[in-house]
């Protein structure tokens, strides 16, 4: 049986038993004198079968799901003969065995392989056949069971709201954990990485090479693994996009929220979000076909040289872009802020611009300083923009005509393609993606700071 025909028979299962215990319950109300003899509501009693009917088999089957083929991939490459004694060697040949199981290698494989072929399409097929009856036992059995228990004084309410609240911490727990992964998965990649390269040469090194080469006897066979250039660049491209998104942004969404009148703000309000939803995509194809061949013959007109590629056509077009973030949530805050200090203001002779100034922009501070984070790091994050408009050359300028790269243009670079993550250019990717975690970190750090000394002084 498939995944999604099991999901499919399981819901039905829960819908089936919430129906039962919704109507047993109703069952009972009327034996009984009506719903007032019941410890809850009928839907309760529903929903408490329901429960116990699906959630454990819901569990059961995402585990399975999760640690199957990992299982299956163990057993199988433990079956063998002739194991692979490294890692990577095992993954190709667990390839192998998987292309084969399907069908798509050309060819007679080798013996071993198909073999191994056919004993991991048997797995799979008691796998399924397990999951399947497993599930469905455990789901039948305990919707059976919680039938079998029911009774008119059980506080059904009170135990689907316990149920809600553990879900309701998992799913909090959720985000938490999925932080904690990333960050652990990249921090042991990087610790690799750091074993092979010196973090001072990473972290202060002025050339970035990482190619390998396959022979020791080729120029730069061993790489060059200094970031400074990456560095440089993403500060340069986010600096020259938050010189056009903040003041640009900042400034709409006060003329939006303070002096716009209710058509011109219906209006421009959508046309400006309407930014927020263009392909970046699309931005690097203006970016690489309108804006940076203006910016270079508008440079050689007066007599400066700029690169057909360059970190300002990407700046540029990158602020455009994120103007609606800084725009959006300005504006929402300077209008989450309470009509009474505009009105206090205006009634002790303060003019429209001086309570903007002086009142309203103080009081929304705090949202404003997290909307120019958000554009901040969306900035750092973005890739394909570069991509197009700055280029791949990792210079290291102060020049913004010069074309230049950035760290997450770095990271998918080196990640294209099928790559055995044993060496340090693949690992490099992990090295620059720490780096970029820890300046969110750092970026959140001076927006706490600032958001936490501007509320004092309102305060």
């Amino acid at each position: 049986m498939q995944t999604p025909t099991l999901f499919a028979l399981l819901l039905l299962l829960v819908l089936v038993a919430y129906g039962t215990g919704f109507t047993r319950a109703v069952t009972a109300a009327r034996g009984s004198g009506g719903l007032r003899n019941l410890a809850s509501l009928p839907g309760y009693y529903g929903l408490h079968t329901a429960l116990w009917c699906g959630l454990p088999a819901l569990l059961l089957l995402v585990a399975w799901i999760a640690f199957d083929d990992a299982i299956i991939c163990a057993m199988v490459i433990n079956s063998l003969a002739d194991k692979p004694e490294t890692i990577s060697a095992q993954n190709l040949l667990w390839t192998q065995i998987q292309n084969v199981a399907a069908g798509n290698l050309f060819g007679e494989p080798e013996p071993q392989i198909a073999a191994a072929a056919e004993h991991l399409a048997a797995l799979r097929d008691n796998s399924r056949l397990l999951k399947a009856g497993l599930t469905l036992i455990l789901a039948t059995g305990l919707g059976a069971f919680t039938l079998l228990r029911f009774s008119p004084q059980l506080r059904a309410r009170e135990k689907v709201e316990k149920v809600l609240r553990w879900v309701l911490l998992a799913c909090a727990c959720a985000a938490i954990f999925t932080t904690i992964g990333i960050l652990l998965s990249v921090l042991f990649e990087s610790l690799r990485f750091f074993q092979a390269v010196p973090v001072s040469e990473f972290l202060f090194g002025l050339h970035w090479s990482p190619q390998m080469a396959l022979r020791a006897d080729q120029v730069g066979s061993s790489g060059a693994f200094g970031a400074v250039p990456l560095f440089t660049g993403t500060m340069m491209v986010t600096a020259i996009a938050m010189f056009v998104a903040v003041p640009v942004g900042l400034m709409s969404a006060i003329y939006l929220a303070e002096y716009a009148g209710r058509r011109v703000r219906a209006f421009a309000k959508p046309v400006l979000e309407i930014l927020a939803g263009v392909p970046t995509v699309v931005y690097g194809f203006f970016a690489a076909l309108t804006v940076a061949p203006f910016i270079r013959d508008a440079a050689a007109a007066v007599g400066l040289e700029a690169s057909s590629e360059s970190a300002l056509a990407a700046g540029l077009v990158m602020g455009v872009m994120i103007i609606p973030f800084v725009s959006s949530l300005s504006d929402d805050v300077i209008n989450a802020v309470p009509q009474s200090l505009r009105d206090g203001a205006l009634g002790l002779g303060s003019t429209h611009s001086e309570t903007v100034r002086k009142v309203v922009i103080p009081a929304a501070l705090p949202g404003i300083v997290g909307g120019v984070l958000l554009a901040v790091s969306r900035a750092i994050g973005e890739t394909m923009i570069v991509v197009m408009a700055a280029g791949l050359a990792a210079n290291l300028t102060a020049n913004p005509l010069d074309s230049v790269t950035t760290v997450t243009v770095q990271i998918v670079t080196l990640l294209v393609g099928d790559q055995e993550f044993d060496s340090p250019k693949t690992l490099a990717a992990f090295a620059l993606g720490l780096m970029l975690f820890l300046t969110t970190l750092v970026l959140n750090f001076i927006a706490l700071h600032v958001v936490k000394k501007y509320r004092e002084q309102y305060d």
